[in-house]
């Protein structure tokens, strides 16, 4: 059974319009990685509860694991729960345990559980029905879980604690269960369209082993050197499963092939090989 792939939604206009950085995406990665899983993609959303509806919608209808962040707070400008809840078609209701946990909150915080504060917090504990509660061990107030969509707060100190327990207690069967190998290596003194021929080479020989080329300007060459002197390239290749069985033979022969097309240095890059905890 191989391990599922996981996407990653990332709500919020604070985000979009450059008022807050982003500290989810890199985060998620590499929480995924170190178990073995991996990242197939992110999309990043505005608090716009259409919008929201509709790519949910898909997501939903795409199936597969994915975390939603942002949005589930209790002002007008959070739109999450009300769009998860849209988007399946179901009713939002008022969770109980979701709200014994504010009420809890609301206690610690030295009000009574008739002000209005406590009334406007209370609408976090409304989740689509048949939402499943994702403890959040910062505060308390939950998250909340639809068919394998973990929906978490904005806020990385609440939302990667609680990502990484859906993973420890949802998915750890799936740790480590699939092979993955990627190895890259700066090539300098070729262009790109030098090596395209290659990478189509590698991956007819070697089905199912994935090429990647990124090119990247060298600053420090003088700008009436030739271009393929000015760039220098970062190539690589990628496998999973059963396609890492030929990896180190698709590795050498790239290698070999890049001396010969005229590479003038092949520098290994650190951080990549075999797929490790």
């Amino acid at each position: 059974m191989s391990a599922p792939d996981f996407g990653l939604i990332i709500i919020g206009d604070e985000i979009l319009h450059g008022q807050r950085q982003d500290c989810h995406f890199a985060y998620f990665k590499q929480l995924l990685e170190r178990r073995g899983l991996r990242l197939a993609w992110v999309q990043y959303l505005p608090d716009e509860r259409e919008l929201l509806i509709h790519r949910l919608q898909r997501s939903f209808a795409d199936g597969g694991p994915v975390f939603v962040t942002g949005g589930i707070g209790s002002t007008p400008d959070d739109h999450t729960r009300q769009a998860a809840a849209a988007a399946l078609a179901l009713p939002l209701v008022r969770h109980a345990e979701a709200l014994s946990f504010i009420e809890e909150r609301t206690l610690a915080m030295g009000e009574s559980l008739d002000s209005p504060g406590h009334a406007q917090r209370a609408h976090m504990a409304d989740f689509a029905e048949g939402a499943e509660l994702v403890p959040n061990p910062f505060n308390r107030i939950a998250g909340f879980a639809l068919r394998e969509h973990y929906f978490l707060p904005g806020f990385p100190q609440m939302a990667h604690p609680m990502a990484a327990w859906v993973l420890d207690t949802h998915y750890a069967h799936c740790f480590h269960q699939t092979e993955r190998r990627e190895q890259a290596a700066l090539i300098e003194g070729l262009p790109e369209s030098a090596i395209a021929p290659l990478m189509d080479d590698i991956e007819t020989r070697w089905p199912g082993i994935k090429t990647f080329s990124l090119p990247t300007v060298r600053h420090e060459a003088p700008l009436q050197d030739p271009a393929h002197r000015r760039y220098r390239l970062e190539f690589g290749l990628k496998a999973e499963g059963a396609a890492c069985d030929g990896f180190d033979a698709a590795w050498q022969y790239a290698y070999t092939r890049l001396s010969a097309l005229g590479a003038s240095a092949i520098t290994p890059l650190q951080g990549y090989g075999r797929d490790t905890d």
